[in-house]
């Protein structure tokens, strides 16, 4: 029983300095932002020079500093920006997507690794049921706060903490990210196309049209969802036993 005793006290340890590692990450990249320069770097001009001298490999870069930005809590707003403004309305969305979906997955990891044991240690009888009801369905889920728009980064480390399952995540990430992800390429890249050719005429052409059209439609997104939600039947924790 001893034994048993000084075993549980170690994992409670464990599970706590982990949870603790896991804040001190946060937070260290919080400040990390906002008390360093590094946005100053993160500009169409500077971040394009540095690309550029990478060559072959900038797509790749590009996906690796937006994975890490992510991971900092740097809004995807600006990286998604800087993807469409350097490499243009349609690579630019294949890139920023690739980029979020490995921020995303290594976020996911990180909070699972070090936060779920301390998170399921918190969960009352009332908790778990939403908890287990996320687990089983996990992709739909996903799927309908990623299309809601809910906060990218935060949503990444948080569901880690819970039960959903890592392909569950993944998959409903992947599928509720594109039509943003896309509208607001699309959006930023006819701009910038423009802005280069210098040609102005092309303000009043149909592309420019359909993508200020799309951008509008982008913010009414979210409520055709959650119209859509609240027409059907509200989804319960089941109850056991």
């Amino acid at each position: 029983m001893a034994t048993r005793g000084v075993k549980t006290s170690e994992n409670r340890k464990k599970v706590v300095g982990k949870a603790l590692v896991l804040l001190v990450f946060i937070v260290g990249a919080i400040l990390v932002v906002r008390l360093t320069s590094l946005t100053d770097y993160l500009t169409a001009e500077a971040l394009g020079k540095s690309l550029d001298a990478a060559g072959f490999w900038a797509p790749f870069v590009f996906v690796i500093i937006y994975a890490a930005g992510v991971c900092l809590f740097l809004p995807g707003t600006l990286l998604t920006g800087l993807g469409a403004a350097i490499f243009g309305a349609y690579w630019g969305f294949v890139y920023v997507w690739f980029g979020a979906m490995a921020g995303a997955s290594i976020a996911f990891w990180i909070g699972r690794t070090l936060g779920r044991d301390f998170a399921a240690s918190l969960i009352g009888n009332r908790l778990k049921k939403y908890d287990d009801a996320i687990e089983r369905n996990g992709f739909a889920t996903v799927l309908y706060l990623r299309l809601v728009y809910f906060p990218f980064t935060p949503m990444n480390f948080g569901m880690g903490l819970t039960k959903v399952h890592f392909w569950d995540y993944v998959s409903g990430t992947g599928l509720g990210i594109i039509v943003g992800t896309f509208i607001f390429t699309f959006f930023i890249g006819t701009l910038k196309d423009i802005w280069v050719s210098g040609n102005w005429s092309e303000l009043l052409s149909i592309k420019v049209f359909f993508s200020i059209g799309l951008f509008i439609f982008s913010f009414f997104i979210p409520k055709i969802i959650k119209k859509i939600k609240g027409d059907e039947p509200a989804a319960q924790p089941e109850e056991n036993g």
